[in-house]
C-alpha cells in the first residue's frame, strides 16, 4: 500500500468510526423512546410483511448488536435482540427497514436483483483482491498488468458498494412510507425514525465513497506505471 492510499484509508477509517459512533448514539437515544403503537420490532416486521402480502418470509431473532439484516436466500428477516423484543422507535425503524428489503425482493426491485447477482463475484474478489493489489504494487515496475488485475477485482467490490446505496435508501423509504400510512407512529416518532435510518444509510455512503477514492488511486498508479514503459 502506497503512502497516499494509506493516508486516504486512515482518513476514511476515522470518518467511518465517527459515523458508526453517531449511529450507535442515535439508536440508543431512540431505543429509549417508546413507540405509540406499543408493538415490538418483531410485531412491526410481521405486520409490514402481512400488509405487503408477503407470507413466505419468517421473522427471526439473531445475535449481536445492530446485526439486523434480510437474507434473500433463506427469506428471513433477522432482527437483533435489541430490535426483536423492543417496542421503541429505533426498533420499529430498523425492523421496518429490513422488511423493506423483503418487499424489494418480492417486487423484483432492480437494484437488489443486480446486487444479489454480484454476490458470488464479490465473494471471490474479496478473498483475492488485497493479495493481488499488494503483489501488483511490489511488482509494478516489472509486471504492471498484475496491478491492473487487482484494480479490476477492486472495481467489482466498489461497484457492489455503489449499488448498495439505492438498495438501502429505497428500503428506508419503503419503511417510512409504511409506518406513516399505517399510523404506527406520531409525527415526532416518524421524524426520529427517519433520523436513525439516515445515519444508518451514511455508513454505506462512507464505505462507497472510500472504495471509489481508493479505486481511483490504484488506477492512477497503474496508469503511471504503464506510461513509464
Amino acid at each position: 500500500m502506497t503512502p497516499g492510499i494509506m493516508i486516504v484509508s486512515l482518513i476514511f477509517v476515522g470518518i467511518s468510526m465517527l459515523v458508526s459512533m453517531r449511529l450507535k448514539s442515535k439508536f440508543k437515544q431512540y431505543s429509549e423512546v417508546a413507540i405509540s403503537s406499543g408493538l415490538t420490532g418483531r410485531e412491526i416486521a410481521e405486520n409490514m410483511l402481512k400488509d405487503n402480502n408477503i407470507y413466505d418470509v419468517r421473522v427471526t431473532m439473531g445475535e449481536g448488536f445492530l446485526s439486523d439484516h434480510y437474507n434473500p436466500a433463506t427469506k428471513t428477516v433477522n432482527l437483533s435482540p435489541d430490535v426483536y423484543n423492543s417496542a421503541s422507535v429505533a426498533a420499529a425503524a430498523v425492523a421496518a427497514h429490513e422488511c423493506g428489503h423483503a418487499v424489494q425482493h418480492a417486487r423484483g426491485y432492480t437494484w437488489l436483483t443486480l446486487r444479489s447477482k454480484l454476490v458470488p463475484a464479490v465473494q471471490v474478489s474479496s478473498m483475492l483482491v488485497q493479495w493481488i493489489l499488494l503483489a501488483g504494487i511490489l511488482l509494478i515496475n516489472v509486471f504492471p498488468q498484475l496491478l491492473l488485475g487487482g484494480v479490476i477485482l477492486f472495481g467489482v467490490t466498489t461497484l457492489f458498494s455503489v449499488i448498495t446505496l439505492p438498495v438501502e435508501f429505497d428500503a428506508s423509504k419503503r419503511a417510512l412510507a409504511w409506518l406513516d400510512s399505517t399510523g404506527m407512529m406520531y409525527k415526532q416518532e416518524h421524524d426520529q425514525a427517519k433520523d436513525a435510518l439516515w445515519w444508518a444509510a451514511m455508513t454505506y455512503v462512507v464505505a462507497a465513497v472510500a472504495s471509489i477514492v481508493t479505486l481511483v488511486q490504484y488506477l492512477f498508479i497503474y496508469l503511471g506505471a504503464r506510461d513509464r514503459e
